[in-house]
């Protein structure tokens, strides 16, 4: 079942469109010789995306996907592009919608779009159906003791999962400062023994970390000198034009507001605290034929 309320995934395509004139919500990666800048965001994501689809069978043959967390269907329409049979799961109905239109420029394609998540997928439908299961940055979101059994359940004899995403690293909550400026992410740890107790085998585990940290150094400059000027400038004005509504907002809304200077504001999301507290991985592990 969906809501109609708009999380903040999709609040950051919104705002990344609006203001960055990206059309994907994923990190990008940064290669040595791809120079750090905001007009090089959709190359370095478009390596990104390559990068995932290095792990997946050539579509000699029908190869069926599910892009689990499929954001706008970017991929998704990539997939179609290259000859495979692709679905897509998503929960927030305003991406559900930009899916479905981008998805109308590949008619008869037979791709199905279920609006639900993951947790909420018809399993029983889907038995030994996909022969790879796509997790772009949306691994992060579901609980493992969901994920993994289900996975599968759903994959062929043979099938493969791929995850892009980032992780806690064991220095999450150590109290150094920006220890909560990045939120989400599984405790590698944990993913790694949850795996082991699973059906599914690990063939590959690259730590791509440093290639995408520099997106983190990008958006905290843009939020240093960009948004933070222009929400003071909005403060200033609202607390000069109307103090009273200004106080009573300030009051009730504090602690949000604090823990949002902290974690956007504070100067403590770059690209050094992302790597000491995240680790990002592109994983690779396939069900035993």
């Amino acid at each position: 079942m969906t809501s109609d309320k708009m999380d903040s995934k999709e609040l950051g395509l919104v705002l990344g469109q609006q203001l960055l004139g990206v059309d994907d919500l994923h990190y990008g990666l940064w290669e040595s010789d791809l120079e750090l800048n905001f007009s090089n965001v959709t190359h370095a994501q478009q390596r990104y995306t390559e990068k995932l689809l290095s792990a997946f069978p050539p579509p000699d043959r029908p190869v069926r996907v599910l892009d689990i967390g499929c954001g706008t269907g970017h991929i998704l329409a990539q997939l179609l592009d290259r000859g495979y049979l692709a679905d897509g799961v998503i929960p927030a109905p305003g991406l559900s919608k930009l899916v479905k239109q981008r998805l109308a420029a590949h008619p008869g394609n037979g791709s199905r779009v279920f609006e639900c998540t993951f947790e909420e997928f018809p399993v029983a439908d889907y038995r030994a159906h996909y022969d790879v299961a796509l997790f772009s940055e949306s691994f992060q979101y579901i609980p493992l003791r969901e994920s993994l059994p289900r996975l599968e359940q759903i994959l062929k004899p043979g099938g493969v999962v791929v995850i892009c995403d980032f992780f806690k690293t064991e220095h999450h909550k150590d109290g150094r400062p920006g220890d909560r400026s990045f939120g989400g992410g599984h405790r590698l740890q944990n993913f790694y023994e949850a795996l082991h107790d699973s059906g599914l085998r690990l063939e590959v585990d690259q730590d791509i970390t440093k290639q995408v940290s520099p997106n983190i150094a990008l958006l905290n400059d843009f939020l240093m000198f960009k948004v933070k000027p222009v929400s003071e400038t909005l403060g200033r004005f609202l607390q000069s034009n109307y103090p009273k509504s200004y106080w009573l907002a300030s009051k009730l809304l504090r602690k949000k507001i604090d823990r949002m200077n902290y974690k956007y504001f504070s100067g403590h999301r770059s690209a050094e605290v992302f790597e000491r507290y995240k680790s990002y991985r592109f994983i690779v592990c396939r069900l035993p034929a």
